[in-house]
């Protein structure tokens, strides 16, 4: 079967495709078949995650994957959120993993809870009118560490701590990252989901 992902971000094809592995799908981007991106109007993980299924289903006719991921900071309300990001955007730095890693220590400077979540919610369809999307969301709950460490994985990945590993997920080999990972985590919820109501 194969399965279109709405999106371009070759971090989270590489992650889904592993991920997924397990059920035999052909993960497509969205861009190999010319889709655009979908807008993200939306203040919510999920409603943006559904708007961005329904569009690649619709301009492909192929069932559509959509992940809709954040870091919710405590400090910040647990903004950025859907906006994770553009998050560097709001202070002057282009768009950008390394930025939003600048911008967001420099935020926290200061700040005594550094709690954070990493969330990932993942909404798939058979089609643009599926009327019953499946929906899977993982959460990972950590601290932003005062600088990044570590090379693997991408976006917070540095600076995310994870207490019970004793490193930030960017340190963790990338079989670990994965298993324990809020996209990690959303996945294989997904993959039983897709187990069940779809296979």
């Amino acid at each position: 079967m194969k399965i279109v992902l709405a999106s371009n971000n070759q971090g989270k094809l590489a992650e889904l495709r592993a991920m997924l592995a397990p059920l035999g799908l052909a993960l497509i981007a969205q861009g190999d078949l010319g889709i655009a991106e979908a807008a993200e109007p939306f203040h919510t993980f999920v409603e943006n995650a559904l708007a961005k299924a329904r569009h690649a289903a619709q301009h492909s006719g192929l069932p559509a994957l959509a992940d809709d991921a954040g870091l919710c900071v405590d400090a910040f309300g647990g903004l950025p959120g859907v906006d994770t990001a553009y998050y560097a955007t709001q202070f002057g730095y282009e768009k950008g993993d390394d930025n939003n890693v600048r911008a967001l220590l420099a935020q926290m400077q200061g700040q005594d809870n550094r709690r954070a979540a990493m969330v990932s919610t993942l909404v798939a369809v058979r089609s643009a009118q599926d009327p019953e999307p499946l929906i899977a969301v993982g959460r990972v709950v950590g601290e932003i560490a005062h600088a990044p460490a570590g090379r693997n994985g991408f976006g917070f990945d540095p600076v995310m701590y994870i207490p019970e590993f004793g490193q930030t997920f960017a340190q963790l080999p990338a079989d670990v990252k994965n298993a324990n990972s809020h996209r990690g985590r959303a996945a294989r919820a997904m993959v039983e989901l897709m187990r069940e109501r779809w296979l």
